[in-house]
């Protein structure tokens, strides 16, 4: 059976989902708590739903070898042609299409996974971590990074959007199987006004956007993140 989680933000508006990308954690804060925890050069490295490929050629330019799987066949194009145009580092990079409960890599092949706001949002994702234990060789690290709905502008907004989202119950599914999280402030940071109120309405509902817009000015907004980790 099936485990894709349709993403309408990045499936129905790539286009507009790359300036979030662009704009979130521009410090670069979330990758470097990561190489803190488990530094990717010289290794194999799995992105989990990387949908357009954004995050791809970042860890080609020191690890081993990189592998992107995404379900959706519109965003596997994208990212195939993104790792085409961009020819990153010395790291063999390739994308597959394939989801997270079944991944298509043999048993003990990475050495990380990056999964960012892809599928792994607590009860209901065990056939992917069964996965993750399944590819991921011994002392390898998994990350997955999550929205913190209990912190920050964006999590008030996120929050609001989702009221039956539990943040709590969602950590502690998480830790019940062995996982540690780091809590970690970052930041939209967009180019223009136009930019943000874009994203913005990728994201949220018609209404709750409108709400947003006008209660929120300029172009940066706070963003607490939750980056989740566990060793294997």
């Amino acid at each position: 059976m099936s485990t894709v989680v349709p993403s309408p933000n990045v499936w129905n508006s790539p286009e507009v989902y790359e300036l979030e990308n662009l704009a979130v954690d521009r410090g670069g804060l979330v990758e470097e708590t990561m190489r803190g925890i488990h530094d990717w050069a010289g290794q194999d490295v799995l992105d989990v739903g990387c949908g357009t490929g954004f995050h791809l050629a970042r860890f080609a330019v020191d690890a081993r070898s990189v592998t992107g799987v995404e379900p959706h066949p519109p965003l596997l194009r994208l990212a195939r042609r993104r790792v085409l145009d961009a020819r990153p580092g010395p790291g063999a990079v390739r994308v597959l299409r394939g989801e997270a409960g079944a991944l298509p890599l043999p048993d003990a092949s990475v050495d990380v996974v990056h999964a960012r706001w892809a599928y792994f949002f607590g009860p209901g994702c065990e056939p992917g971590l069964a996965e993750l234990d399944r590819v991921v060789r011994r002392g390898g690290t998994a990350f997955v990074i999550d929205n913190d709905a209990t912190r920050s502008t964006f999590g008030r907004w996120f929050s609001r959007s989702l009221p039956g989202y539990d943040q709590a119950a969602v950590d502690r599914f998480f830790a019940r199987r062995g996982w540690s999280a780091r809590p970690l402030e970052v930041a939209w940071e967009f180019d223009s006004r136009a930019d943000l109120e874009a994203v913005v309405r990728i994201e949220f509902a018609p209404g709750q956007a409108d709400a947003i817009l006008a209660e929120h000015p300029g172009t940066s907004v706070d963003y607490a993140v939750v980056l989740r980790y566990r060793g294997f």
